[in-house]
Formats: structure tokens, C-alpha cells, sequence
């Protein structure tokens, strides 16, 4: 350490602020990618992914690497040239990335979440579709072939309410 007000500042401490803004980006596109990704597999909850939890591990330490950052001080100056609006802009995403990470790592809220939705699901049994089209065809498919799906689709539905009306 430096003489009485000096605060030495390490190549480690730096680091931090270079790996929560590289954390902070991954988390971003994380997200981003496993909301297409559930999408694509049926529209299902991102809460449903088999690897949700990863979300939640990322989300923890980029909340940890940001706490470092705000607890010591010698950093801020580094903060405000490293992150756009500084600390304040530190603080107010660090307090909404807990807010989420408090949300979505309740054991007690996804306990109570997978029981309310297997009800529902129990509730809901008899009016689900039983065909045997498999309800995630379509996933992988390029755009263009989505889009005339979709357009096929809606030909079929203005054709049966057309003949409905002749009738």
C-alpha cells in the first residue's frame, strides 16, 4: 500500500472493470441467444431451457465483478473513462441486474412456478391438441420458408371461413 490517503491500485483490481464490462456484453447477447433459441424451440418459456440455470451463473458474477468494482473506491476514476455514465450508470445496472438475479434464482418462487404451471398443465390436459404434428416443426427452417408456411396457412384459414359463409 501507498503512504496514508493513497489508494495503490493493481493490475488484478483493474481487471475487474475490463471483465464486467466484458461480462456484462456476454450476458446481454447470452440472453439474446437463448430467448431465439426457445423460440425456435416451440416458443417455450426461457425459463424452461434446459440451461437456464447458466443464465443465473453468468448473471451472478457479472452482480459479483460489479460489487467489487463499487466497493472500492480506488477504481471509480478507471469507471468513469471504462463505462459510459460512469458510476452512476455502474449503480442503477448493478441494481437491476440484482433485482433479476433475485427474481429468477428463487428456489421457493421456481419451486412454487413449476407446481402452478404442472397444475394448470393437468387443468388444461383435455383441450390440447393431440394430433400428432409435432408442435416445434418449422424450427431450422429459413425465414422465407417460415413466412410461406404462415402465408399457407392463413390461405387455409380464409378458405374454410369463405366456404363456411357459402354454405
Amino acid at each position: 500500500m501507498a503512504e496514508n490517503d493513497e489508494i495503490e491500485i493493481t493490475k488484478e483490481s483493474l481487471w475487474y472493470i475490463d471483465n464486467y464490462v466484458l461480462i456484462r456484453d456476454y450476458y446481454d447477447r447470452t440472453v439474446s441467444r437463448i430467448a431465439a433459441r426457445c423460440i425456435r424451440q416451440g416458443n417455450i418459456a426461457v425459463e424452461d431451457y434446459p440451461f437456464y440455470p447458466y443464465i443465473i451463473d453468468v448473471l451472478e458474477e457479472l452482480c459479483e465483478t460489479g460489487d467489487y468494482i463499487l466497493e472500492h473506491k480506488e477504481l471509480h476514476p478507471y469507471v468513469e473513462k471504462k463505462i459510459k455514465g460512469g458510476v452512476n450508470a455502474l449503480e442503477q445496472n448493478l441494481s437491476l441486474y440484482k433485482q433479476e438475479l433475485e427474481r429468477n434464482s428463487s428456489v421457493e418462487m421456481n419451486a412454487e412456478k413449476d407446481a402452478d404451471l404442472s397444475a394448470a398443465k393437468d387443468a388444461f390436459g383435455g383441450f390440447t391438441d393431440q394430433s400428432d404434428e409435432d408442435p416445434t416443426k418449422g424450427a431450422g427452417q429459413s425465414i422465407d420458408d417460415v413466412v410461406a408456411k404462415l402465408m399457407a396457412e392463413q390461405g387455409q384459414l380464409i378458405q374454410k371461413e369463405e366456404e363456411k359463409n357459402d354454405e
